[in-house]
């Protein structure tokens, strides 16, 4: 057992000497630590009789510190200490730069980190030098490990079968032209790993494009507001990126779950990166990509690293492969996919850049002013197989937080998705979302508190079956405000709210990407996460308790989510269900979205 003497050289300040003996006595060393106003001579007394392996001193007050740690240094070379003893210096008052100037062996600035104090302790090289890049151990997390996805409600369970049973039948021998891209796509990809040529299969594809695409791959007409990006600008990203990182310092200090995932899209996969990268040094687990809304408005993607002054990145294998390689190897990254003409083809090129989750949700991406009901559950449920297929979870998004949608009408959709993709093979991952929605405002259901409505939103899963859940997209929507401040706490408070009913996941915002009018800053994006750590902190791990009123709301929303599938069981059609309202009617804000009307086969 290592000998570790502990010095504070103030008067008073010694909590971070108390602090480190009773995390190095919990990790299995004998620790001595000296009281306050411990002067550099009692340092080497005490040394001299206990014969430490290491010395930590700290130093609090700024007035001569010079001074007194340079005596302390000179008395240890002179005594012999230093020969067999390293010695490492912490505190306010001291900067890495004066420790080395001094001659400590270590200097410790910042958060106390245990395991830079232990791998100084036993001499070893910190693992961000020694790998080149960091937490090469850090396992990445599978969401969906542990759950069964047993119902716990038959008369759901059974009417949910009958929903899918029709549907999947209603879907047989369909297919559109986003399947027969996806198809060619993958072709493409097997063509260029073997070197072999596929100009043939090129051809087919652009034919099967709208026409500003074709004449982006016959005449290389870039669309309006799009450009390349030029090779300067990617190599100046990997010289800044290419190089060793901090060690991941995750947003909970207590417990591995939930995860948080942040949402990057600024249109521009160089910014992305420089997003993302601030995301992971501030704790994030995972992120994801948002699309454009013209690039899921169009028959066909484009190709290579292009950027454009809208919001979305455009979704290219080069952007995606370009953005994924900048990312450390534990972050989870999910491609959205859900709601356009390319949908199948999305999962294509998500698979194929690394992606760890898809997001697929027919009733969300097929109203609002998204795809034809039609078109999309032919697509959709063709990228549910690819999710099967490709062995990558799905989450499924809620659509409350766009209109007057009730839960219940959400929740009965997603819960469709999950049964289409279960019985698929797919492993799905529902999204209630924690927002002051619409139909929370009209009727008023939020007067009093946002806490009981939200958190009976995620115990009526608890009741349902046994799923990962996953509070997104983002949390807190529809609270924030131009006022970076109130935003980041609105989303902490709804981030810390999810953790405390024992969720998996959460989707956080930046602070100005609810009222943006630019590019998301960077700065709004670490506030949201300084928010949320520092809730977290505050209430540890405790647990919330439904209250009476909570718990009616859950039996309500659970009621009516049974209702609300039997009519669309006894209605035997699921893509009629969506076209006449029954998840999601024009009274209570939602409408079918119209983008593919016409273009299934079959």
């Amino acid at each position: 057992m290592k000998t570790i003497l502990l010095a504070p050289l103030d008067p008073v300040h010694d909590n971070a000497i108390k602090l480190l003996k009773r995390k190095l006595d919990e990790a299995g060393y004998n620790a001595i630590s000296m009281p306050p106003g411990t002067t550099p001579e009692e340092v080497i007394q005490k040394s001299l009789t206990e014969k430490p392996e290491v010395i930590l001193v700290s130093r609090t007050l700024g007035y001569k510190v010079a001074e007194i740690l340079s005596q302390l240094l000179d008395l240890a070379e002179a005594s012999g200490v230093r020969d067999t003893t390293r010695i490492g210096i912490g505190g306010m008052a001291i900067t890495k730069e004066a420790g080395a100037e001094l001659g400590f062996d270590g200097c410790f600035v910042g958060e106390l980190k245990m395991n830079e104090v232990i791998d100084f302790i036993e001499n070893r090289v910190p693992s961000v030098e020694l790998t080149g890049k960091s937490n090469q151990l850090r396992i990445k997390p599978d969401i969906t490990a542990g759950y069964t996805y047993k119902f716990y409600d038959p008369i759901i369970e059974e009417l949910l079968e009958r929903i899918t049973s029709q549907t999947l039948a209603w879907v047989k021998d369909k297919t559109t032209i986003g399947i027969e891209r996806a198809k060619i796509r993958t072709e493409l990809l097997e063509c260029e790993k073997e070197g072999n040529s596929h100009n043939q299969l090129l051809d087919k594809y652009i034919s099967l494009c709208d026409p500003e695409i074709q004449n982006f791959y016959k005449y290389h007409t870039l669309p309006d507001g799009v450009r390349w990006l030029g090779q300067s600008e990617i190599n100046r990203v990997s010289d800044l990126f290419n190089v060793p990182h901090p060690d991941f310092n995750s947003l909970r200090h207590t417990e591995k779950k939930p995860l948080f995932f942040s949402q990057y899209g600024t249109g521009c996969p160089i910014m992305d990166v420089y997003h993302i990268k601030v995301s992971e040094a501030w704790g994030i687990d995972g992120v994801f990509h948002f699309d454009p809304s013209w690039n899921a408005q169009k028959e066909g993607l484009l190709e290579g690293h292009l950027t454009h002054e809208y919001d979305g990145t455009i979704l290219t294998l080069e952007n995606l492969q370009f953005i994924h390689h900048f990312m450390e190897p534990y972050t989870l990254w999910n491609v959205r996919g859900h709601r356009g003409l390319n949908t199948p083809e999305t999962q294509v090129l998500g698979h194929a850049a690394g992606a760890d989750l898809f997001k697929i949700n027919i009733p969300y991406g097929s109203t609002a002013g998204g795809t034809d009901p039609q078109r999309l559950t032919v697509d959709g449920i063709y990228s549910l197989m690819l999710a099967a297929q490709y062995g990558i979870p799905f989450d499924i998004p809620g659509n409350d937080e766009l209109s007057g949608v009730p839960p219940y009408k959400t929740f009965a959709g997603i819960l469709i998705m999950m049964a289409l993709g279960l019985k698929l093979g797919a492993r799905p991952i529902p999204k209630p979302l924690l927002c002051y929605s619409p139909y929370m405002t009209i009727n008023g259901l939020m007067d009093d508190n946002m806490i009981d409505m939200n958190v009976a939103k995620l115990a009526v899963w608890r009741d349902i079956v046994d799923t990962p859940i996953w509070p997104g997209e983002p949390v807190g929507f529809m609270t924030h405000t131009s006022d970076r401040v109130q935003s980041a706490l609105q989303t902490s408070l709804h981030a810390s709210l999810a953790a405390t009913m024992d969720v998996d996941a959460v989707t956080i915002a930046s602070s100005d990407e609810a009222y943006s009018k630019g590019p998301i800053s960077v700065q709004a994006r670490v506030d949201t996460l300084r928010a949320v750590r520092d809730q977290l902190r505050f209430q540890g791990s405790i647990k919330t308790t439904l209250s009476p009123a909570a718990e009616s709301i859950k039996d309500e929303i659970h009621e009516k989510i049974t209702e609300t599938l039997s009519i669309i069981a006894d209605r035997d059609d699921f893509v009629a269900s969506i076209y006449e309202g029954l998840i999601g009617s024009q009274e209570d804000g939602l409408y079918p979205g119209r983008i593919g009307a016409g273009t299934v086969n079959g």
